[in-house]
């Protein structure tokens, strides 16, 4: 997310981004908002160098473009910590 949005862009960014994702991943009820934001701040990070891998430059892209790279970004990381804590 660039600088831009400012810190208190990235909360409420970062936010949002985290509760949707946790609300595909079908994680909401166990995470609350700091989680939510820290997933989606995260995720932002991920999400931006997941596609940055594909070939698609994210910075400077704007708010909608940055918002749904933090959502992809969430959802990748929801599913690894997922997968990494399945029950055997």
């Amino acid at each position: 997310m660039p600088g831009a949005l400012g810190f208190i862009g990235w909360l409420i960014v970062g936010g949002l981004a985290g509760w949707i994702a946790s609300k595909i991943k079908g994680t909401d009820a166990s995470q609350g908002i700091f989680l939510n934001i820290v997933v989606g701040i995260v995720g932002a990070l991920i999400g931006g160098w997941v596609l940055g891998l594909v070939g698609v430059n994210t910075e400077g892209a704007g708010l909608i473009l940055t918002f749904l790279t933090a959502i992809l970004g969430a959802v990748i990381l929801i599913t690894i910590v997922q997968f990494l804590t399945k029950k055997k």
